[in-house]
């Protein structure tokens, strides 16, 4: 029996209408869905599969493969959910299943399939990578503003980590998921001189967008996306 492939497909940010034709023909074709979740596994609370769910119904009818992804930094413990993870998942392989992958965005930032990817691979399984519109490329197309314009450096940071060192590099600043710590987050932009904007829940109904610093609330939700651009401030 051939073994089956694992495929990351990036669903992009929120928007169901963002889905690509080959990400939705690649979960089509798969036998099995694997969902990354960091609390109670219900895939009506999972936002990548809800995603999918408003473009195509019939994913109810697959099979899920929930794969505990606790929010934590602790770098052992998350190794061990990795490996747990990948071998739920190869055992779905060696049956000749097919397995999709779902993550928000694109797959190659700051997805936890990375982490999966790699160990089924040495475990000698074939991945294939669908990519997805990024967050940052929905937000700025909400803003209705550019990414980089000539010779422009385009930086992209976990909002969750420090980014003090980070502010200090010219070009345009992505703070990506930065809810969790939105209050740091907020006094380091104190320092920064330039225009700070903010879209939360981009392309969801719960989508809300801050045009300055001053603008953004104590307390926003985990998909929280700042884009900081050298220039004048609104």
């Amino acid at each position: 029996m051939d073994k089956g492939i694992l495929y990351g497909v990036g669903v992009g940010p929120g928007d169901p209408e963002l889905l690509t034709i080959k990400a939705l023909k690649v979960i089509k074709e798969c036998d099995a869905i694997a969902l990354p979740v960091s609390g109670t596994a219900d895939k009506t609370q999972i936002t990548a599969y809800q995603i999918v769910w408003k473009i195509y119904p019939e994913i109810n009818k697959k099979r899920i493969i929930f794969l505990s992804m606790p929010m934590t930094k602790d770098k052992k413990a998350l190794q061990q959910v990795h490996a747990e993870g990948a071998e739920q998942v190869c055992r779905k392989l060696d049956k000749g299943e097919n397995v999709a992958f779902l993550t928000l965005g694109d797959v190659s930032i700051y997805s936890t399939f990375l982490y999966i990817q790699k160990l089924v691979e040495e475990s000698g399984y074939e991945t294939r990578v669908i990519p997805g519109v990024p967050s940052f490329c929905a937000a700025a197309a909400v803003l209705k503003t550019g990414l980089g314009e000539m010779s422009d450096s385009i930086h992209i940071f976990p909002g969750s980590y420090d980014i003090s060192d980070g502010l200090e590099l010219s070009g345009t600043k992505i703070l990506m998921k930065s809810g969790s710590k939105i209050g740091q987050v907020k006094e380091e932009l104190k320092k920064y001189d330039g225009q700070i904007q903010m879209v939360t829940n981009c392309g969801m109904k719960e989508e809300q967008i801050y045009y300055s610093l001053d603008e953004i609330p104590e307390q926003v939700g985990y998909y929280s996306l700042i884009i900081a651009k050298e220039g004048e401030k609104r």
